[in-house]
């Protein structure tokens, strides 16, 4: 359980670095601010991923579900090999180990 959490929360920080690094690099773009708030999201998840808390895991799950739907909303369906098909990858992952970890409850000694 210990190595799901902190394969999801290393996978969030990394795609909350890339979230910042693409908002610095199209930073004249004025639709790119959420980016940046997302990306300092996620990295502040990813962080809560490392400690044992469980409301880390219910926003492990929900947020990036949110990041996600947005960027669909906004942007569309992005090619196949592109950046923001990263995100998404990465977050269909990290939404899986998440529900893994709320519907794998620890069975009772």
């Amino acid at each position: 359980m210990k190595t799901i959490r902190f394969i999801a929360g290393i996978l969030l920080v990394i795609s909350g670095v890339l979230h910042v690094i693409l908002y610095i690099k199209t930073s004249d773009n004025p639709g790119t601010i959420g980016l940046l708030i997302f990306g300092i999201i996620y990295a502040v998840i990813g962080f809560l991923l490392f400690t044992p808390k469980v409301y880390s895991v219910y926003l492990g799950l929900i947020i990036p579900f949110i990041g996600m739907t947005l960027s669909i909303i906004k942007f569309g369906v992005p090619e196949l090999i592109s950046l923001l098909t990263l995100f998404k990858v990465i977050g269909v992952i990290v939404i899986a180990l998440c529900a893994y970890l709320l519907l794998k409850k620890p069975k009772p000694a």
